[in-house]
C-alpha cells in the first residue's frame, strides 16, 4: 500500500512571479496562473506504469483533486480516503479546488499507519504539513510540483519519483534522515530570505534521483563572487541588447554592478544600450519574458546550491515556452566552484523536447577569467 496526496494548488505561483502559492491563489489566477500539480502527477504515474514492478502497487489517496481524479485515469488499483467532501470555487473563470493544508495533514495522519511509503505532490509547504502529521513514522517522498522545493525530500522530477518508488519496493533505495526546510513566503516575495528547518523526515534515497537541501555560498567565496559579478557586468555593458537576469544572490550582485535595482529572488528584464543598463521589467512573469522573447535575449542564471538546478526550482518564469525560444548559446551560467561539487547540473521544465535541448555540456563562469565545462542532465 502506497499513499498519494496531491496539493492541487502547489506551484501555481511560479510562472507568475509569486515565488509560492501560500495565501495568494486568487492573485496567482488573476495573473494568469492555472493549476499544474495534477499534470505533473500524471507524468509520475505515466512513468510508473512502464515498470512491471508497479503492477503490485495499491494506492490509497484523497478524494477528488487530492488524488482520486488523476489515479482514476490510470490502471492502478486504489482506494479513496474520503475525509470530507471537496468543493471548488471559481476565481476569474478558473475552477480552483477548495482545499487547504488541513486536508494534507488529515490525510497524511490517517495514512501513516497503513502505508509503506507516503508520496506527496507539492513544495516545501506541503512537506511541512506532511511531517507535522506523520513525523518519522513512515518514509515520505516528494513529487516536485511546487515553486521552491529546497528540502531534501524531493525527487528531482516526477519521473524520477516513479523510479525511486520502484527501487524502494525492490529494496534498492536506502533510507536517510533528511531536513524539511521552508521560508517565509511573504518575506520571500519582498526579497527577504528567512529560511528555517522545520523537522526531519525518513526518505528513500537513490543517488542521482533524489535532491539534497539548498546550501548557502561559503564565506570564503564571497570575494570571488564579487569579482565574477564585476567582470560579467562589464561584459554586459559592452554588448547592447535585452537580458533576462535570473534569481539568486549571485545574479543580484551583477544587477547591482549594472546600477539597477533588480530583485533578489525574481527574474528581471534589462535592456543595455550605449553602455547603459535600464531596468525594463522588475520581477517579471512568464508572460513578461515571452513579450521580449523575439528580441534575441541573453539569459544569465546561477545554480541553486545543493540542488544543482539551472531551471526548474524557484525560477519557473523560465518556462518551457520561454526557453524554447532562446538559443542555448544565449544562456550564460555563473557559479562559484562549491556549487558545482555535487555532480551534474539539472533542468526540468516538464517538456522533454526543451529539456533535451538544454542537456549536454555547458560553460559555467567560475571566476572573472575562467570557465568550466559542466554536464547538464
Amino acid at each position: 500500500m502506497i499513499g498519494l496526496i496531491i496539493n492541487p494548488i502547489a506551484g501555481m505561483g511560479g510562472k507568475v512571479a509569486l515565488k509560492g502559492t501560500d495565501g495568494v491563489v486568487e492573485e496567482a489566477v488573476r495573473r494568469g496562473a492555472k493549476p499544474i500539480a495534477q499534470d505533473l502527477v500524471r507524468l509520475f504515474l505515466s512513468e510508473l506504469s512502464h515498470y512491471g514492478e508497479a503492477s503490485g502497487i495499491r494506492f490509497i489517496t484523497g478524494p477528488g483533486p487530492l488524488g482520486e481524479d488523476v489515479l482514476g485515469e490510470f490502471d492502478f488499483e486504489f482506494e479513496v480516503m474520503r475525509h470530507r467532501e471537496i468543493g471548488y470555487r471559481e476565481v476569474e473563470g478558473v475552477m480552483i479546488p477548495d482545499t487547504s493544508s488541513e486536508d494534507t495533514k488529515e490525510l497524511a495522519g490517517r495514512m501513516a499507519g497503513r502505508v509503506k511509503l507516503l508520496l506527496f505532490a507539492g513544495g516545501d509547504g506541503t512537506a511541512r504539513d506532511v511531517i507535522e502529521a506523520v513525523d518519522e513514522r513512515v518514509p515520505i517522498l516528494g513529487i516536485p510540483t511546487g515553486v521552491k522545493m529546497y528540502s531534501g525530500v524531493f525527487a528531482y522530477s516526477p519521473e524520477d519519483a516513479a523510479r525511486v518508488l520502484v527501487d524502494f519496493l525492490q529494496g534498492r533505495a536506502r533510507l536517510e534522515e533528511r531536513e524539511v526546510r521552508d521560508i517565509d513566503e511573504d518575506a520571500y516575495r519582498h526579497d527577504e530570505v528567512r529560511a528555517k528547518t522545520y523537522g526531519k523526515a525518513i526518505v528513500p534515497v537513490v543517488e542521482t534521483l533524489v535532491q539534497g537541501s539548498k546550501e548557502r555560498v561559503p564565506l570564503s567565496e564571497e570575494d570571488e563572487l564579487e569579482a565574477i559579478a564585476e567582470a560579467l557586468a562589464e561584459e554586459i555593458l559592452e554588448n547592447d541588447g535585452v537580458y533576462f537576469l535570473g534569481s539568486g544572490s549571485t545574479v543580484k550582485r551583477i544587477k547591482e554592478k549594472l546600477g539597477i535595482e533588480g530583485t533578489l529572488l525574481g527574474v528581471d528584464v534589462v535592456e543595455v544600450k550605449d553602455g547603459e543598463a535600464r531596468l525594463v521589467v522588475k520581477d517579471a512573469t512568464e508572460k513578461d519574458l515571452l513579450r521580449f522573447a523575439d528580441r534575441n535575449p541573453r539569459v544569465i542564471v546561477t545554480v541553486i546550491g545543493g540542488l544543482g538546478f539551472l531551471f526548474g526550482r524557484g525560477n519557473q518564469q523560465f518556462s518551457a515556452e520561454v526557453l524554447r525560444r532562446i538559443p542555448r548559446e544565449n544562456i550564460t551560467v555563473v557559479a562559484t566552484p562549491s556549487k558545482l561539487e555535487n555532480g551534474p547540473l539539472r533542468v526540468y521544465t516538464g517538456d522533454r523536447e526543451v529539456d533535451e535541448k538544454l542537456r549536454g555540456y555547458i560553460r559555467v563562469r567560475v571566476s572573472p577569467w575562467m570557465e568550466r565545462l559542466v554536464r547538464v542532465v
